[in-house]
């Protein structure tokens, strides 16, 4: 796998650095007064300190569900996927966009997903396939 790198606004870096480290598990990589580096799933996230962020719009459509643009997260396997949904679900503080779902079932491409937004109102989105193979599958 070869990793890439999102550079995304946020409105307060504690605020994201304790979110993206203990909700998400990300670790922690360099950091200024300005910006922060995450791991997510191996791939680089840095977070920008921007207090005027927007929230992303709900003007997307996937199979009739409302869905935020822009967005970002992880394409995962299932079970990985599975793990995050349950520990999401089991809190408390999550702001919740579309909550866990099977999407094209029984189609290719068949896909878990769920969508939530960190405290800066960025969202993300979390897929889990069965197989990589199952991916760009159509």
């Amino acid at each position: 796998m070869t990793p890439f790198h999102l550079a995304f606004p946020v409105r307060d870096l504690n605020e994201t650095r304790a979110f993206y480290e203990e909700v998400l598990g990300c670790r922690i990589g360099r950091s200024s007064e300005t910006w922060v580096d995450f791991d997510l799933y191996g791939h680089q996230m840095s977070a920008h300190l921007r207090p005027g962020t927007a929230l992303a719009q709900r003007d997307g459509a996937v199979e009739g569900v409302a869905v935020p643009i822009p967005h970002f997260g992880a394409v995962l396997l299932m079970d990985e996927w599975e793990k995050l949904a349950a520990r999401l679900e089991a809190r408390d503080d999550i702001d919740w966009l579309e909550r866990p779902m099977v999407r094209f079932k029984g189609q290719p491409g068949e896909q878990a997903t769920l969508f939530i937004r960190d405290p800066s109102g960025n969202a993300l989105e979390f897929k889990g396939f069965r197989s990589m193979e199952q991916v760009f599958a159509h």
